[in-house]
């Protein structure tokens, strides 16, 4: 069989989440499925390690897409194109975006829908496109993949989607992440934090993502208890305005709030092994990686109680109402004490069995099939 597989997130050094999904499923469907071809289509000359056997053939189409128009030029023009010159016979597309009328088999994998629920987290022309075309991707593709079974009921209720055509395939954790020994540790917390101990926040910073009440939460924590206890944000700064910006602004405790940016995997890893808590305060998440990450890590997981967070984190974790930085900091502060860390992180050894990318690519494979007999 030929089969396409989406694989313009596949960027060298600036993967983000479903970046990272597709990489760890295609990487295992390749190699574990040497009896099919498989065609990677990227939008810009791919790096080497991307192309994961004898059996891809990577396909460069035009324009690289990075803005609705271009989105638009590349999946209703370009792919296709390159669908019918190659003779495709399945197509798989993990970002969710796809030919509106695709003329082979298709599965896409919709992680979430959190630009239905809220106006102002994307950019207002990538707001646009997506309410505009996804619930028609949804229901033009012949079958679904999601990554939670919350997002498998919004995605059927907000599309009005039969559910019996949505597979959930999950998520997993980058094998990086992992308990460190102590000494790693203390070297860790010597280069981000000059020795202190922290709490650390992981994710892109977008609205969503409710920094600015994690921001109020910390200097409440330190003003409840005075230490040397740090805030370690770790991730890009897509979103820095309004009650974010005001939040940071305000703080008492500004200079205990530490910003790497981006952290690659091996170092994140780390500083994640190395904290006392992952808090995880976003308003809405289709999955939630880094509650997953923090249990390979074997951290203390602090996580919102909304959308599929506790499918994730399970007992393993603490749950808080995003909306009130008291109920952060009084988890927060719940967690300075070691044996309730501790009871956590020996939950989360088992949670975390539930979730692994092998999983995930087994699943994905198998949803994969289904679309193809279902033509």
């Amino acid at each position: 069989m030929r089969i396409a597989i989406n694989t313009r997130l596949l960027l060298k050094g600036k993967m983000d989440g479903i970046g990272w999904f597709t990489a760890e499923t295609a990487r295992r469907i390749v190699q574990q499925h040497l009896e099919h071809q498989f065609f990677f289509f990227f939008d810009r000359k791919p790096a080497p390690e991307f192309i994961y056997g004898p059996n891809v053939t990577p396909v460069v189409l035009c324009p690289q897409a990075r803005h609705p128009v271009l989105w638009y030029l590349y999946f209703e023009w370009a792919t296709p194109w390159v669908l019918r010159k190659y003779k495709i016979d399945l197509y798989l597309t993990p970002d969710g975006m796809m030919p509106l009328h695709p003329k082979v088999p298709t599965l896409t994998v919709i992680h979430d829908l959190n630009f239905e629920h809220a106006s102002d987290n994307l950019k207002a022309s990538h707001q646009r496109y997506m309410s505009h075309y996804f619930h028609r991707f949804a229901r033009n593709a012949t079958r679904i993949a999601t990554v939670s079974e919350y997002s498998k009921k919004d995605i059927s209720e907000t599309y009005h989607v039969d559910s019996k055509k949505i597979d959930v395939v999950y998520d997993g954790a980058h094998d990086n992440y992992r308990p460190h020994s102590e000494e790693e540790k203390a070297t860790i917390r010597q280069r981000f934090t000059n020795g202190c101990p922290y709490i650390i926040f992981i994710s892109t910073i977008l609205k969503r993502k409710n920094l600015a009440n994690l921001l109020k939460a910390f200097d409440k924590v330190k003003n409840h208890r005075p230490s040397d206890l740090k805030l370690v944000v770790a991730g890009s700064r897509v979103w820095w305005q309004d009650e974010l910006a005001e939040a940071y602004d305000n703080m008492s405790h500004q200079q205990d709030v530490i910003m790497p940016g981006h952290v690659d995997p091996e170092d994140l890893s780390a500083l994640l092994s190395a904290s006392e808590i992952l808090v995880y305060p976003s308003y809405f998440e289709g999955f939630g990686i880094p509650i997953l990450e923090a249990m390979y890590a074997e951290t203390a997981v602090v996580a919102s109680k909304t959308t599929s967070m506790p499918e994730v984190g399970g007992d393993a974790a603490l749950y808080v109402d995003p909306a009130n930085p008291d109920d952060i900091a009084q988890a927060i502060i719940d967690l300075g004490n070691k044996q309730l860390r501790n009871e956590l992180i020996e939950k989360g050894r088992h949670q975390r069995t539930l979730f692994s990318w092998d999983r995930t690519a087994s699943l994905l494979w198998n949803s994969l099939m289904d679309t193809f007999e279902r033509r």
